[in-house]
């Protein structure tokens, strides 16, 4: 069972609380989240900065890019591979979530999201920090 994710995806989903864009999208994601919260279960994740496994199942996604807004397809890359560069990662390369959390645990503190999710309409909701603090203390 491997997975695709952007880069911005792999801190969204220690904060992801049911909020989202749709019902669809809230479904998919919740699946995402609960097989990455799993500590039974461990399975490749590709990296990318483009559409992902989360994207498929957004009302925003047009044929090839993000249209949720004026801008908002350079704003998702821009935190893609901001988040990519920050925990060192090869976009398109797979990694195991066992590595991609321990580095995200590692790299990732909540003070950095403000830099990293600049601009996210869901920064300001606390819930991704709390999880990324909950992550680093496991």
């Amino acid at each position: 069972m491997e997975k695709v994710l952007r880069g911005h995806h792999l801190l969204c989903v220690h904060g992801f609380s049911g909020m989202g864009y749709s019902p669809s999208f809230i479904e998919k994601m919740t699946e995402i989240v609960d097989d990455i919260r799993n500590s039974e279960i461990d399975f490749d994740i590709k990296v990318v900065a483009a559409f992902d496994d989360a994207c498929m199942s957004c009302p925003h996604r047009g044929l090839t890019r993000c249209q949720a807004s004026e801008g908002s397809q350079e704003h998702v890359l821009s935190m893609d591979e901001k988040v990519i560069r920050h925990l060192g990662l090869r976009p398109g390369q797979t990694y195991t979530k066992s590595q991609l959390l321990k580095l995200t645990a590692k790299k990732v503190e909540p003070q950095h999201l403000d830099y990293l999710c600049d601009g996210c309409s869901w920064l300001s909701y606390g819930v991704c920090k709390e999880g990324l603090d909950k992550l680093r203390h496991i």
